[in-house]
């Protein structure tokens, strides 16, 4: 990922990102590292309306159970692990990890950032552009 106008660094700041798809076999809706408690994790999950009708199975198994090969929806975790061209007081934070749900009808992604060090449930928006190019564009705010 590559953040620009970080007002730090003179350059774009890039970042180097790994992911886990929920899938329930190899990952489930507990995260198990990162400091994330099972009740962090419900309480970021349950944000995304898409979470709703899985919560109760959740709470009772973590998910184990489910059967997510044909939901509409794709939950994942995405985790900065490095910097790729700046050094660490760039003035940016790569602690926390997003909770990520990824619309499979509309190309939409949502994500809420945990980091129990920084303001809960920042947001992150992506959409699919149709401006002649692929890509997405971004935004991210925090909730109040």
């Amino acid at each position: 990922m590559e953040a620009l106008n970080v007002p730090m660094a003179d350059t774009p700041v890039v970042t180097f990102w790994e992911g886990e798809i929920v899938d329930t076999k190899n990952y489930t809706f507990f995260t198990g590292k990162w400091e994330a408690t099972p009740e962090d994790d419900i309480r970021h999950w349950s944000k995304f309306p898409s979470f709703s009708p899985l919560q109760n199975q959740v709470e009772a198994d973590g998910g184990k159970s489910l059967d997510l090969s044909n939901y509409p929806y794709i939950f994942m975790r995405w985790k900065e692990l490095y910097f790729v061209n700046v050094g660490t007081d760039c003035g940016l934070t790569i602690a926390g990890f997003y909770y990520v749900c990824f619309s499979c009808s509309d190309g939409s992604i949502n994500g809420f950032y945990y980091d129990p060090n920084s303001s809960p449930f920042q947001k992150l928006e992506l959409k699919s552009t149709n401006e002649g190019r692929p890509g997405f564009s971004f935004s991210a705010y925090e909730l109040q």
